[in-house]
């Protein structure tokens, strides 16, 4: 069963990274006025094609004068991640775009799964290149 959820890409980064560093929600402007934050927009359909369940409104406060949505973090049970380089101990290293999703993907899952171009024995990565 697949279910979507519509999410401004910064969002998306901030709700993993928030899920990775154990902070269960934050408010932030993206999706302010739109069906992120009204719901009620089709989220899952059942067989027939009707739908099944609806988005949910999101809660909205106001700070200094702007008005912000709450978005609860994001917890996976897997991730799949490609790093460039690891170590047998599991230290990670992300070249170029890479840097962009996946540390936050591995670090809001329970496993991670990752993908590797060369693996290297422990000690070889240097401690300041290693980026999970």
């Amino acid at each position: 069963v697949l279910e979507v959820f519509f999410t401004p890409q910064g969002t998306l980064a901030e709700k993993l990274r928030c899920g990775g560093a154990g902070i269960p929600a934050f408010y932030t402007p993206a999706g302010v006025g739109t069906v992120v934050e009204h719901g009620n927009f089709p989220v899952k359909y059942n067989p027939d094609k009707s739908i099944a369940v609806r988005s949910e409104k999101k809660e909205a406060r106001e700070f200094n004068g702007r008005k912000y949505i709450l978005e609860e973090a994001l917890r996976g049970d897997f991730a799949c991640v490609k790093a460039w380089k690891a170590d047998r101990s599991g230290n990670l290293k992300f070249h170029s775009t890479a840097q962009n999703f996946n540390p936050d993907c591995a670090k809001a899952a329970k496993i991670c799964i990752a993908e590797v171009e060369e693996l290297v024995e422990v000690g070889q990565l240097d401690p300041d290149e290693i980026h999970l």
